[in-house]
């Protein structure tokens, strides 16, 4: 009877040594294969249940769908990325330990030695590659972001292409493709989680029927929020914040709507369209603004409430003035004509 460890034993040793080896390939490229094929089907039967439970034949029409199940599959497929990534560099590296061990036999103290020692070289330099890897899985873990994201790295903006172990990928509006280190995304704007509001500044001219105008504004975005087309994508009643800027040259009106992270470029583009044709039916000519600009901070400071400013003026300066020259007039003593 044909004895396989027999005849192993039996072989010369480079003869072994080789065959040794070759066995370790084929089997740790047969369990990266498996282990990377269990975590597709397991990616797949998730997406495929959210799919299955929301009716939709394509994950882009769950931008309809409760926003739970967007960053379900977002999330299920960026953790599938991480752990493909995770696994075969494990498989790697246990693949090149088993073929040192069986290359130079007895070593294995030896290796640990030259391990310590090369781990006490390579501290420093490896300290980059600990923290991208810490920091990637904290990002997954934690959903900061996920496969299809529109995202704001601060080295990069863009929808997030893949999430490694390491690199994150971000493709920009300009087509190109960002490598961006895990360790070294200190800020991460998601513009995709929960939801995304449209904020329009329309400059009408300064002699103009203000009230009219933002009667006007309000109505259409009221009719825009209410057709069918857009009102699952608008999640509010939009809403009109006043006036935000006066000068010389026009007055800055700030209509505000809340829609869907997938939505807010359309609903803006189609509700700019509609603010366009509505304007031109009340003849009003929109001014050019040559020194009017609005900044993010300005913008952030329409998000605290909206009560009245209930603080007293400040004196203007001719009222100082004037309140000075009475003070310092002399009196006219009664009685002396």
């Amino acid at each position: 009877m044909f004895d396989p460890f027999a005849f192993f034993e039996s072989l010369p040793d480079p003869v072994r040594v080789l065959v040794e080896v070759a066995v370790i390939i084929v089997v740790a490229v047969i369990l990266r294969i498996a282990l990377q094929f269990v975590i597709r089907r397991i990616v797949a039967r998730v997406v495929s249940g959210v799919k299955k439970k929301h009716n939709v034949d394509d994950t882009r029409e769950l931008e309809a769908s409760p926003l739970a199940a967007v960053r379900l599959v977002q999330r299920t497929r960026s953790l599938g990325s991480v752990l493909n990534n995770a696994t075969t560099a494990l498989i790697v590296a246990v693949t090149l330990l088993l073929i040192f061990n069986a290359a130079v036999p007895n070593a294995t103290a030896a290796f640990a030695l030259i391990t310590a020692a090369v781990g006490a070289g390579l501290g420093f330099g490896a300290q980059n590659i600990v923290k991208d890897v810490l920091n990637g899985i904290f990002i997954v873990s934690e959903d900061q972001l996920g496969i299809g994201d529109v995202v704001d790295l601060g080295l990069a903006t863009g929808v997030v292409e893949d999430v490694g172990i390491r690199i994150t990928q971000v493709r920009d509006v300009n087509g190109t493709l960002w490598f961006v280190r895990n360790g070294e995304i200190l800020r991460l704007g998601n513009m995709s989680h929960g939801w995304a509001r449209v904020i329009i500044d329309l400059a009408v001219p300064y002699d103009s029927d203000v009230d009219a105008i933002q009667d006007r504004i309000l109505a259409v975005a009221t009719e825009l929020a209410a057709a069918p087309k857009w009102k699952y994508r608008i999640l509010e009643k939009p809403a009109l914040w006043g006036i935000e800027s006066i000068s010389a040259e026009a007055i800055v009106v700030r209509l505000v709507v809340k829609t869907r992270s997938t939505a807010k470029d359309d609903v803006a583009r189609e509700l700019r369209l509609r603010l366009k044709k509505a304007l031109d039916e009340m003849g009003v000519r929109l001014p050019a603004l040559n020194s009017i600009q609005l900044t993010g901070f300005e913008g952030a400071a329409g998000l605290r409430s909206q009560k009245a400013n209930r603080q007293k003026p400040l004196p203007s300066l001719g009222d100082v003035a004037k309140a000075n020259a009475e003070k310092a007039a002399p009196t006219t003593p009664k009685g002396d004509g």
